[in-house]
């Protein structure tokens, strides 16, 4: 199919045209059009990094989109974008999931135009910190948004689910590290754990009710503004590709797929699973941060220390969920 649409190959110039059109059969091809049609999903955290491309890819496949998180400019202009992108459909709601009354309050406004079909957990926060530095508030946050947040969205989306005897999909975005824990990044390890025994423990009580859990942990995704906040060293990076059995990071291309498979129908038998898309990174070490402590300088540790931010501008990100 490449080489018909391809042709003669790199011929006169056509370099770059053909390296589109590769890119648009890997990121289309791989499902039929209609695969989400009539399901209305909400992603939290949707308006940046995996969650925004998770979103678009759920566009292109036929369903609606709801996105939510903490600044509604961005929220906005996200929302403008992915629907000149794909011509589908997508609601915004302005909300920290760590605010149950506004989650529910979400929930509602959303429910109003048709009951969700999908919540995609994606909402996180994460640090790299030598843990006995870190204070109660750092704990507070990263448990706050990972680990309440989704517990919140997903009671206020059950609840409705149940009462109105409805089929559904919850796909929450975990970390490789989920199951072994993880030096350095303590407090996300602590709350991912936490939403992975969730999705097991709900996978087999609301299972019986036709509603499905899963866990996606995909290993490092290059983003912008999380992803620096995992790798802020630029060593790390390249260090990160060598202890890969791939030698690569992943792609957002991979990632939407493998969650847009996970949400459908077509996943209807896959319940209680914890998915790794990591290229085998998890396999070759447990613990992705663990080996900071042999690396980093004392120097080195107080320059990539969390910095105090506005209490407006703390809250959900969407970055490569570590």
């Amino acid at each position: 199919m490449i080489q018909h649409l391809i042709g003669g190959g790199l011929k006169g110039g056509r370099k770059g045209v053909h390296a589109e059109i590769i890119d648009r059969v890997r990121w289309s091809g791989m499902f039929e059009k209609n695969l989400l049609a009539g399901k209305r999903i909400l992603i939290t955290g949707g308006a940046t990094g995996l969650g925004k491309s998770m979103g678009k890819r759920f566009l292109e496949l036929g369903a609606s989109l709801c996105i939510c998180g903490r600044r509604e400019q961005v929220l906005l202009e996200s929302a403008a974008e992915l629907r000149a992108a794909t011509g589908g459909t997508v609601e915004t709601f302005s909300c920290d999931v760590r605010d149950a009354a506004r989650v529910e309050l979400m929930i509602e406004e959303f429910w109003r135009k048709g009951p969700l079909d999908v919540l995609v957990n994606n909402a996180a926060g994460n640090f790299i910190a030598r843990t006995e530095e870190l204070s109660t508030g750092a704990y507070e946050a990263v448990i706050g948004i990972v680990l309440m947040g989704t517990i919140q969205t997903t009671m206020a989306c059950g609840r409705r689910w149940i009462q109105a005897g409805r089929k559904a999909a919850v796909l929450n975005i975990s970390t490789t590290y989920a199951e072994t824990g993880s030096a350095y990044v303590v407090p996300s390890a602590i709350a991912k754990a936490g939403v992975l025994a969730m999705t097991r423990s709900l996978a087999v009580e609301w299972g019986r009710r036709g509603i499905r859990f899963n866990a996606l942990a995909p290993g490092p995704v290059p983003t912008e503004g999380a992803f620096s906040r995992l790798m802020p060293v630029k060593e790390l990076e390249s260090l990160a590709k060598k202890r890969n059995p791939l030698g690569r990071f992943g792609t957002h291309e991979e990632l939407a797929n493998l969650a847009a498979f996970l949400v459908s129908d077509q996943s209807g038998y896959i319940n209680g699973d914890f998915v790794v898309m990591d290229g085998g990174e998890w396999l070759q070490g447990a613990g992705e941060f663990s080996h900071l402590g042999e690396l980093f300088t004392d120097e080195q540790w107080e320059a990539i220390k969390p910095r105090k931010r506005p209490a407006s501008d703390a809250g959900a990100t969407s970055g490569p969920k570590k």
